[in-house]
This record gives C-alpha cells, structure tokens and sequence, in this order.
C-alpha cells in the first residue's frame, strides 16, 4: 500500500473527531465511539494487529482512563469544599480587591497560576486547578474551560517539572545510537547537556509565541461570552495582557538556559504571579474603573455556559475567613505538587513506590499501570481532608462536598471511558502482520513525503496532532521525536531545531485535545459541549503551531537561503496582523468612546 493511502487511512480516526465532535457538535460521548470503533476497525482490518492486541490497548486506555476520573474527582471535591467551608467566598473577595475586571482576573488565574501548577504538575491539572476556580470567581464553566485549554501551550513543554524533555524527547531520540553519535559529534557526550540545548531551543519558540497568549485568552472570552460580543473588549487590556506574558516567559527562558528544563514553567508562572498581582494592586497598566469589563448578568446567559456544579456564597460559620486561610488548599496544593516531583527529594520514591501493574495484558507486551499514591488526585484529597479541619467545617456540609462530587464525576466518566481507549488503539497500532509502521507515524510520514523542505513549518503541526490524540506532549514527543530528528538530516537542517519546532507543536496541541477537554469540562459539571471548546481553540492553536514553524522555518534555512526566506515572511505577517488588529480595535473603541461623550 502506497505512503499517501496509509496516511490517509491513519487520518480517519481523526477525521472522525473532526467530524463528529467539532463540525456536527455532537456530544464527546456520542462522537468518541465511534471514532474508537473506525481505530479499532483499522488496527483489525488494514494494519492487521491481533485481535488481542487492540483489546490490551483498549484495557490500558480504560486504566488511564480510570486515573483521570480519579484526577477529575479529586480537583471537583477540593472546589465543593471550598465552596463549604467558606473558602470560596473569602477568594473571589480577595480577587475583587485587586479588580473586578474579569479580563485581568483570568490573566492571573489562567495564564500565570496555571503556568505555575503546570511545572509542578502537568497532566492536565492546571485545567483541574484553575478552571473551577475561575467558575468559583463568578465565570462563566464554558468560558472558564476555555480559557484554561488556552493556556495549555507555553508551558506545557517544561510541565510535570519537565517530563516532556526530560522523559518524552529523551526516551523518544535515545532509542537511535545515531542520535547520541551525533550529540557527542557536536560536543554533547553529556545527554543530559544535550537535552538541555533542546530545551533552550524550545523555550526560545515558546517566548516568541507565548507572547499573545493572554491576549488570545482575554480577546476570545469577550468575543465569546461577552455582553458585546466582540474581540474589541479584550484588546482593550493589551498592554496589561503583554506585561503579564513578559513577566513570566522572560523568567522561564532565562531558567531554561541557566538550569534545564525541570524549572522553566514553575518558576516562569511563580515570578509572573508575584510581577503581575503586585503591579495590578498598584494600578499599574490596569484599566480605568469606568472601563472595568464583567459579563452580562447571569440570568442573561445562554443556558449551555454553566455546568452542573453550582457556587453558592456560602459563608464561613465561623464568621470572616483570613484571604491567607482561604488560600491556604490552593498553596499546600502547589507546594505538594512541587515536594512531591522533585527528584533530589525522598518523597517521589516513597510515592511511587506502590505500583499497581497489570503485565502483559492478554498475553501481549502491552502493560498497564499507575501509582496511586503518586496520582495528583491523592493530593486533591489529602488537601480537602487537610481543609475540612483548617476550615473546621460542619460534617454534614462536608458530607455534601463528597455527594456533589461524586456524582459530577460520573457524569464525565461515558466520554473518557472510549475517547482514551481509542488513543490507545491508535498509538499501539504497530506489528500486526501488514508490516505497517503505527498509525501516527504513517501519518506523519505521508506528511513529510509532500512538504519536503518546508517540513519545518509543518513539523509544529504533527507534533500537535500527536497530543491531540494522545492527550500528553510527553507521549507525542515519544512518538515523533525520532520521526523528527531523522527528517531534519534528510532535509540537511539541524536536526535538533526539528525536535525543538515537535516539543512546542506537542505543547500546543494540548489547547485541542479532546480528553484534555473533557476533564478540563467535567471538573466543573459541563459535559458534551466539548467540540464548542475546540472550535474556538483551533484559532491560538493554529497561530501558535504556525508561527513557531515559520520562525523553526527561518532559522534552520537562514545560512542558505537569508534572511527573507518564507519562514521569516510568515512570522512578519502574523506580527502585523496582531498590530493592525489591536490598532484598528483600540482605534474604534476610541471612536465609539468620543461619540457617547458628545452624546
């Protein structure tokens, strides 16, 4: 069968999603079926994979599934104890005192204590840290879910104290002594050395990048879920929104090059988040109390924004809650998440120690496991078991927490329990007897056979439809690291900024994965609006993957073709494109503002 053919048979399953999820709106628990069923169908059928085989994948996509329920449930049960004890009430307060501006408000919360619990954790836990606690500030779930699938790009690629390079890049290249022949040929005996550079490499993308991020965030919630209904709204904060991007990527590139890539995004979004809060209580770049932007009222609100979980202000019985006492879940959380990752400490080892592993499933090499103990869901618990008594809460208020709980995470359990199988068939769809390589990379390389030099541009994108798949950047660069070193030789460019252009384009493919979307979603009740999440996320998607390929682009082919090549044409475009939208925006808001004062 011919490399054209065998993509795009390996695109169906994607094609599927496509379809099902984002074009005809279905529900992730209706359309992921059947996307698992044309997977499956494949591996059996074309790619020839043994019946038992696709069954051991389907089994480990169903335990990973399981742990992401119990992530889920956890994140669900600290919100719902929080809103109990009265917690809640005192945060959403301590947010008012620095602005009502909910434009600034999600920049704080989204962009820079999710950049923070991303290098501390990873695996979709900002989504479960963030996202409820932007519905407990007064947010809309949707708009909420939305914005913290947004921020899932920059710092994603240094996230879980920097699994994606130092796990996925590393076990994905070190499987080629070619690759290690030719990091010693350039003066990188030292692996760890040599991931380094490829780290710099990929936070240098992220910054240039990151740098709209916020501004994509703010400008989509007012576009979406604004009064208005317009881009203008959020523009509006531009400035504020560009200080906040600098005050934590100039961080995480300098920590990038100083000390590896366990810290960038964990000491980018913490430095940010002291920056930011204290130039937002001096004033500093904020809007005009006359200009201070919220949603309509929410009894105006189109009925699919909320979800199932409900905040109440429930007060503290105790009378006024400390905003230290308040915040108190939230910061054992992150310190936690940080003891917890960090290799020179005990803690880690003791953690992971407890392994529950099911070995060769079915008589296959497929082996599924997880350590419970170790799983950012236990921690969720041990702080809401830790709250109960900080907050000394009433039993029964407690007791609801759990109830609430619970039931929201079985609601959200239909999607998960066929959308991560699939992946699993997908991802494990290599040996059967057809000879074929699995399906990401047949399509990858169907890919690579038409762009040809221009594979630079293109290589963000596979990496990001390897996350979109598999739900991990640390699993798309497994997957395509290699795949992506070996293209750059044959396109004679350096090797490693195609690995760099995978790990950003891994990043920003978690903005449009659909099981990080249906956590992201069940944490706050919302189930079966997913696609609507992922149409509005394809636009940062597409910008951040496209210009990181067009700079990838310029910069690998500078020393033969200049500096004008049609990498460094397409990054100055899209630059313009963001002046000219955010001029000719401020310059109708100004117009608009001068007639309502002549009125």
């Amino acid at each position: 069968m011919g490399i054209g053919m065998l993509s795009f048979l390996s695109l169906l399953p994607i094609i599927a999603v496509g379809l099902f999820l984002v074009v005809l709106r279905w529900p992730a628990s209706r359309a992921m079926p059947i996307s698992y069923i044309v997977a499956a169908a494949l591996a059996l059928v074309v790619w020839k994979v043994p019946l038992a085989q696709v069954a051991a994948a389907s089994v480990n996509g169903l335990v990973v599934a399981a742990t992401l329920l119990y992530i889920i449930f956890g994140a669900i049960l600290l919100l719902n104890t929080l809103q109990e004890s009265g917690g809640l009430r005192t945060i959403r307060q301590g947010f008012i005192d620095i602005t009502p501006d909910r434009r600034i408000q999600v920049i704080i919360v989204a962009w820079l204590f999710g950049s923070f619990i991303e290098g501390a954790s990873g695996f979709g836990t900002p989504a479960a840290v963030a996202v409820p606690l932007l519905v407990g500030l007064g947010f809309p779930a949707i708009a909420a879910v939305m914005a913290g699938m947004v921020i899932q790009s920059t710092p994603v690629s240094f996230g879980a104290v920097g699994t994606p390079i130092v796990v996925g890049v590393s076990n994905g290249l070190s499987v080629g002594d070619s690759v290690k022949q030719y990091a010693a040929s350039i003066g990188y005996s030292d692996w760890s050395q040599f991931l380094m550079m490829v780290g710099t490499k990929v936070a240098l993308l992220h910054t240039i990048a990151g740098t709209l991020v916020p501004l994509f965030v703010v400008g989509l919630m007012t576009k979406f879920y604004g009064k208005n209904k317009t881009f203008r709204e959020g523009l509006k904060v531009w400035k504020f929104a560009l200080f906040a991007a600098f005050s934590m990527t100039i961080p995480y590139l300098l920590v990038a090059n100083l000390l590896g890539p366990e810290f960038p995004s964990m000491t980018g979004g913490l430095l940010g988040l002291a920056i930011v809060i204290s130039a937002a209580k001096r004033g500093f770049l904020m809007p005009k109390k006359e200009d201070y932007w919220d949603f309509d009222k929410k009894e105006n609100w189109d009925s699919e924004w909320s979800g199932k979980i409900v905040i109440q202000d429930v007060a503290s019985k105790h009378g006024g809650m400390s905003i230290v006492k308040a915040w108190a879940p939230y910061v054992l959380v992150g310190l936690f998440l940080v003891l917890t990752r960090l290799k020179t400490l005990p803690l880690m080892g003791m953690l992971q120690a407890w392994n529950v592993k099911i070995s060769n499933i079915f008589g296959t090499d497929i082996t599924a496991s997880f350590q419970p103990l170790y799983l950012p869901g236990t921690i969720f618990i041990a702080v809401s078991l830790i709250t109960y008594f900080l907050h000394q809460m009433d039993g029964n208020r407690y007791k609801q927490a759990w109830k609430n709980s619970l039931k929201t995470t079985v609601a959200a359990s239909t999607a998960l329990v066929f959308t991560v199988p699939m992946v699993q068939v997908f991802i494990s769809s290599g040996g059967g007897a057809a000879g074929f390589e699995t399906m990401p990379i047949a399509l990858a390389e169907g890919v690579a056979a038409l762009a040809g030099s221009a594979w630079p541009i293109f290589a963000p994108f596979i990496g990001g439809i390897g996350a979109f798949v598999a739900g991990s950047n640390t699993v798309s660069n497994m997957m395509f690291a290699l795949f992506q070193f070996g293209v750059g030789e044959r396109i004679a460019v350096d090797p490693t900024w195609v690995v760099a252009l995978q790990a950003v384009g891994g990043a920003a493919g978690n903005m449009i994965c659909v099981h990080n979307v249906v956590a992201a979603s069940a944490v706050v009740g919302l189930v079966g609006k997913e696609g609507f999440v992922i149409r509005q996320t394809l636009l940062p998607f597409t910008y951040y993957a496209l210009l990181a390929g067009a700079i990838g682009y310029s910069i690998v082919w500078y020393s033969q073709k200049g500096l004008f090549n049609i990498g460094t044409i397409i990054a100055f475009a899209i630059a313009l494109a963001a002046v000219y939208i955010i001029s000719t925006n401020l310059q109708r808001l100004n117009a608009i503002q001068s007639k309502k004062i002549a009125s």
